[in-house]
């Protein structure tokens, strides 16, 4: 697993072994002491170490550039300081996955790992290594010390993870990128119609690029005899904002709700102070995507989404709402959200916005792909994904191992076809996850 990750870069190896050891070691300190204090000190270690360490490489750039505007605002000026830092791949990941054991320790809900390769291997375990799914220690920890078995029915359910992955990210993801790229690289050139089809097409790539990965790394690990937590349940199919909260980016939702909504208070509290907890927990969710403040108004408006709709719904009863037209607002709302994660800046995001209610009469939809027969591939590709993701709803791929050979075999070879001479392989670009 670290030949894996030290293939990329062998410099950050040292970074990942000092954290992981760090953290064993600290969960072999709880286990050993029933000293509140001291258990405090391990905890507080972890996560200063884990989060210093996600500043640093994450966030150093970002802070420093904000002090110096924020000072300019007063007339003083200086020169900034920055550094030419590299991200490591996976940091944001992985840091998480360690921290919540340690908690887990500390809070007693799991016993510490007293076996030290097996605890690097959790933490480094390569499918999900550099873009989730976060795993808790209780449900991937114990399988490291299993005998590892071939099962033909494991491997069988490990490939059809893999080939619908591949699918939604070479076929879907990487074909939708050209488009998305042109339009939110020139924004201001661009108004109506084609900002509208490219914001679309943005919401559908990050979800099959993300997703896709996610279904990779769970047919990967099943072909290992592992097996991972869901990440993506079609969240487009949900019917409100806390539905799509429990279907998109599974892992990472239950992580902040576990060890920050909650500690927090939760909705527990009163409504004030739930507000404020959940809108607090948004926030940070959308920092930890990434240093900009775009993310940090794109955390703020899935917030205030979760907010409106819960004190709209004990005023309210919207029963008589067609499910169709619940979905088609909560579509709306969150691929609006979009625009803040996609844009470069701040700036550019007020442009898009902009643009969208403006009517370009001149428009040709076929300026928006490299030639007309791409701009075909691309539609029908959309909707074969839309029949099957449709037919696989729930985001349960499992689920086709329960038809008939007959109807199973053909979607098999229907997939491999198309994703082999439909797939974007010239101009793919990497997953976007690998950024945070």
């Amino acid at each position: 697993m670290y030949i894996f990750y030290g293939w990329w870069d062998w410099r950050f190896l040292s970074l990942i072994f000092f954290t992981s050891s760090v953290d064993f070691l600290i969960g072999v300190g709880l286990g050993k002491t029933e000293i509140k204090k001291n258990r405090k000190i391990f905890l507080v270690t972890s996560i200063f170490l884990n989060i210093g360490l996600l500043f640093f490489f994450k966030y150093f750039n970002f802070f420093i550039d904000s002090w110096i505007n924020l000072l300019s605002l007063f007339g003083i000026h200086s020169s900034p300081s920055t550094l030419n830092i590299i991200l490591p791949v996976g940091l944001s990941f992985y840091t998480f996955q360690s921290i919540a054991y340690v908690i887990d320790v500390y809070r007693k809900q799991i016993e510490p790992e007293r076996n030290y390769l097996s605890f690097l291997a959790f933490v480094s375990f390569f499918p999900q290594l550099v873009a989730g799914p976060i795993s808790r220690a209780s449900q991937l920890l114990p399988q490291f010390s299993q005998k590892r078995i071939f099962i033909y029915e494991d491997a069988v359910v490990g490939m059809r993870h893999i080939l619908w992955g591949l699918f939604k990210k070479c076929v879907i993801a990487d074909r939708l990128a050209y488009t998305v790229d042109l339009i939110y690289a020139d924004s201001g050139s661009y108004h109506g119609l084609p900002v509208i089809i490219a914001t679309i097409f943005f919401a559908l790539q990050i979800y099959c690029d993300f997703s896709g990965y996610s279904d990779i790394a769970l047919g990967t690990a099943r072909l290992f005899g592992f097996n991972l937590v869901e990440n993506f349940r079609t969240p487009y199919f949900s019917s409100s904002f806390r539905e799509f909260w429990q279907r998109w980016h599974i892992s990472l939702s239950q992580w902040f709700r576990d060890y920050v909504y909650i500690p927090l208070g939760g909705s527990r509290a009163k409504t004030h102070r739930w507000i404020f907890n959940l809108m607090i927990t948004f926030i940070i969710s959308g920092f930890w995507h990434g240093a900009n403040y775009t993310f940090i108004i794109w955390g703020f408006l899935h917030g205030l989404f979760l907010t409106v709709e819960s004190l709209a719904k004990r005023k309210f009863s919207f029963s008589w709402l067609p499910k169709g037209v619940k979905m088609l607002i909560v579509f709306l709302s969150v691929t609006f959200a979009w625009i803040f994660f996609r844009s470069h800046s701040l700036n550019d995001a007020l442009q898009v916005i902009s643009n969208l209610t403006h009517v370009d009469r001149a428009f040709d939809m076929t300026g928006l792909f490299r030639s007309a027969d791409e701009m075909k591939f691309t539609l029908y590709s959309l909707l074969l994904f839309i029949l099957l993701e449709t037919s696989l709803r729930d985001g349960r791929i499992l689920m086709i191992g329960k038809y008939k050979p007959w109807l199973r075999w053909p979607v098999y070879y229907l997939v491999c076809f198309w994703i082999i001479f439909f797939g974007e392989f010239e101009f793919a670009p990497v997953f976007i996850y690998f950024q945070f």
